[in-house]
């Protein structure tokens, strides 16, 4: 049973969560067009303990999206958390960006692709099954029209995140499910958070790095 505070800035959408018993008791986000994570971040920080009428001593651990994402949101966000973490003396606790984006989705048969947007037709994306069980690791991939194809053919998948513009311009397969306008939040990072703290998986405040996941298949030629 805890008291975390969660922190999200992986993508445009700069936001902060603080949860107990890993339910979100209060929420601040802003999903503007530009990246404002440096001018709002701490404000959301402050606000959040505000309205919670919790003082930052009293909570339990710091939770931060660990990426992948951009790489100045990521900077921003784990900064903040160490920077916390130091201060109050608190466990840092790192969640997968993607994991928490596919949370968003609740289904019963079939498979999540959550995907952030990169450069050109590249994407982050990672697979889940419908018990939000990672299928596929993390990958740094290129987008065909054969993308997900061995998936599609027998089962519902769900797309969601940055990545979903591009890629149902690329995928027109009936089983594809497109969710727009979804974007990681840290208010599915608080169950994540809650089993993560039980399990006392934490990370080395000191060493902790964001995941970048810089690296791309590359196409082969065309004959």
């Amino acid at each position: 049973m805890a008291l975390v505070l969660n922190i999200e800035t992986a993508t445009t959408n700069c936001s902060v969560s603080l949860s107990k018993d890993g339910e979100t008791l209060v929420l601040k986000e802003d999903n503007s067009l530009g990246y404002s994570h440096a001018e709002t971040l701490h404000l959301f920080i402050d606000e959040v303990f505000k309205i919670a009428k919790i003082k930052p001593s009293e909570i339990d651990a710091v939770a931060v999206s660990k990426g992948p994402g951009s790489y100045t949101g990521l900077r921003i966000g784990v900064s903040s958390a160490k920077g916390l973490c130091f201060a109050l003396n608190k466990p840092l606790i790192a969640i997968s960006t993607l994991e928490s984006l596919a949370c968003q989705v609740k289904i019963d048969d079939g498979f999540i692709i959550p995907m952030l947007d990169a450069r050109r037709m590249e994407v982050y994306a990672a697979i889940y099954n419908s018990n939000l069980e990672l299928e596929r690791e993390i990958k740094a991939e290129i987008l065909t029209e054969e993308s997900y194809m061995s998936l599609l053919e027998t089962n519902k998948v769900y797309f969601i995140g940055s990545g979903v513009t591009k890629t149902k311009a690329l995928i027109q397969h009936p089983n594809a499910v497109f969710i727009d306008g979804k974007l990681p939040s840290a208010n599915e990072m608080s169950s994540l958070a809650e089993i993560k703290y039980k399990k006392s998986d934490t990370e080395d405040v000191a060493y902790f790095e964001p995941y970048y996941l810089k690296d791309f298949v590359a196409l082969k030629k065309k004959a």
